[in-house]
């Protein structure tokens, strides 16, 4: 069997490793290396590419592995750590981290990944659109509530074509996630907590990739709520949340404040904040960043919602 296994570092070079032929390249981290290595892969007919998922660095190499039909898998950093483990690799150094993937892809065979990545920018531009919609809603229940009565006639029919519109695009979504195995498995994990909804899934499953590949911290810090230290010399200032990816990030607050009335553990961790002081935007905040934390594991190790998690 011919398996090639690919390495992504954070860094200007790609890493190939070919199984069992001991071949090994390297091709520049950009569009033309990434044709380069498309081109080779190509001549070698590999059964499986298992491509480590680093975050986004990965995510144009996988583009173009679906765009020329070549078998590949997304493979989760923490197996492929265990399995170094299992089978007492400790060393680590580029090439090592090559061999070791394609080892860990001839030994386990993971399954193939049905990810197809236009999908992702299709349910990107869906969400974009359906917040245009909902602001322009707004505005228009807005306007009914201010103008006379007389003008009610003008403003019901657009607040019912937009209603309509965003249904037809929430079906869009959901036609979407269900014609992917790998995006639906991922959604049903994600919308199994108590509070998460449909909006909440789509937009981590399209904006926010790298869930249940990266760290726990790294979660937290993606979305914008990992408190940041504000030090400089005897100044201590209070820990302030910064930059992240503000349209997750609002979605998620959102579903907070639902999450705090049905869910439990939120609930618990919110008055307790309070208890202790915390004001109520800081005590939601600290439990979007527990509950993006804990989707983080879920989807990691392809867990359903358990309570004690929290």
């Amino acid at each position: 069997m011919r398996l090639t296994s690919v390495w992504t570092p954070a860094s200007f070079s790609s890493i190939f490793y070919i199984r069992p032929l001991g071949i090994a390249f390297a091709v520049a981290n950009d569009d033309q290396g990434i044709q380069e290595a498309i081109g080779t892969l190509k001549k070698y007919q590999p059964t499986r590419i298992i491509i480590e998922a680093t975050g986004r660095l990965e995510h144009a190499f996988v583009c173009a592995c679906a765009k020329a039909e070549l078998p590949f898998v997304i493979a989760n950093p923490v197996h492929i750590k265990k399995f170094g483990g299992a089978i007492g690799r400790i060393a680590k150094t580029d090439p090592l981290d090559a061999k070791l993937i394609a080892h860990y892809g001839e030994a386990i065979k993971p399954r193939l990944s049905q990810l197809r990545p236009g999908l992702l920018q299709q349910m990107s531009d869906l969400l974009a659109r359906r917040r245009q919609l909902l602001n322009m809603q707004t505005m228009e229940k807005n306007r009914q509530q201010i103008m006379p009565k007389s003008m009610a006639s003008t403003i019901k029919p657009i607040l019912t074509a937009l209603s309509n519109q965003i249904d037809k695009v929430d079906q869009k979504l959901q036609k979407l996630i269900e014609s992917c195995d790998d995006y639906k498995a991922k959604n049903d994990i994600i919308q199994s907590m108590p509070g998460i909804g449909n909006v909440v899934a789509l937009s981590l499953i399209s904006n926010m990739p790298e869930l249940g590949y990266i760290s726990n911290k790294e979660a937290a810090a993606l979305i914008g709520v990992a408190p940041m230290n504000r030090e400089s010399g005897r100044y201590q200032g209070e820990r302030k949340i910064r930059g992240g990816r503000a349209q997750i990030r609002t979605v998620m607050y959102m579903a907070m404040m639902s999450a705090i009335q049905c869910n439990p553990v939120f609930k618990a961790t919110y008055n307790k904040l309070l208890a202790k002081g915390k004001t109520k935007k800081s005590a939601l905040i600290a439990c979007v960043r527990k509950m993006i934390v804990i989707l983080n594991s879920m989807v990691r190790d392809g867990a359903f919602w358990d309570p004690k998690m929290g």
